[in-house]
């Protein structure tokens, strides 16, 4: 009961900043991409939408807006934070070239798969690669489904403040390819993935410590990297998963230099 009216206030007060504007505190603008094929939205407050993620913005004192028009200068103009979340359209080269400048130049920058694909032609240009296949564990498994997991191998940094685990709820390994990236997060070192797709864990399969959530910067801007967006989905938006949302709520929203 406690957490649903959590929910429901949450998702009030983002109506609240979305549709009122005069009502929206004056902080970072906090942009949500919905641009691109997204199914879990801002405005929506069903088990799986961000309603509850963008409240935890809101109590930053951050204005929340949300855009279905493609990234581009224009749309970030006046934008201090973009999170894209779930796309399942691809980011265009275009697109790609309007964040990539945004993020230089001081902004910052949230992304969280859903699928990986549409992903494919922004996280090259960050220095991140993201596998084609979900990552299983064999240890701190959620129920009886291997990609539903606890992360506790968690990197000293403005995201892991106070945090001892979080969970997933199928996500994709990411490797940094740059080294001014951080691994801020990372399996077991017997996680794997299925390569020979036949659902059980054989010899020709993948089997190491994957990397969860990446953080790094590009000029004067910071961005993090989640290999799941379900993370932050109202279903799952408690206990670890709410602690990661508050401290990327806090950083993200700093008017300090970001780390």
């Amino acid at each position: 009961m406690n957490l649903l009216i959590s929910r429901l206030t949450a998702f009030v007060a983002v109506a609240l900043i979305l549709f009122t504007p005069n009502l929206a505190q004056a902080g970072p603008v906090v942009l949500f991409d919905q641009s691109h094929g997204q199914q879990f939205l801002v405005e929506a407050n069903r088990p799986l939408d961000l309603s509850g993620l963008a409240g935890v913005f809101a109590e930053q004192g951050a204005e929340i807006r949300t855009s279905t028009m493609p990234i581009s200068d224009r749309v970030l103009k006046g934008v201090d934070v973009l999170i894209i979340s779930g796309p399942f359209a691809p980011i265009t080269p275009p697109e790609v070239l309007a964040v990539m400048k945004f993020v230089y130049h001081g902004g910052k920058l949230a992304v969280m798969a859903h699928i990986s694909q549409p992903l494919m032609g922004l996280l090259p240009q960050m220095g991140i690669a993201m596998s084609s296949l979900a990552v299983a564990e064999q240890e701190n498994i959620i129920g009886a489904n291997a990609r539903e997991f606890m992360v506790k191998d968690l990197t000293p940094h403005p995201l892991t403040v106070g945090l001892d685990s979080f969970n997933i709820h199928g996500g994709w390994a990411l490797l940094e390819k740059k080294k001014d990236i951080t691994v801020i997060a990372r399996t077991t070192h017997k996680a794997w993935v299925d390569l020979n797709q036949n659902g059980q864990l054989g010899d020709n399969d993948a089997v190491q410590a994957f990397a969860m959530v990446l953080a790094g910067r590009s000029g004067s801007g910071s961005f993090a990297v989640f290999g799941d967006d379900a993370i932050f989905q109202n279903q799952f938006l408690k206990d670890g998963n709410l602690i990661l949302a508050r401290n990327l709520a806090t950083w993200l929203c700093a008017k300090e230099k970001s780390i």
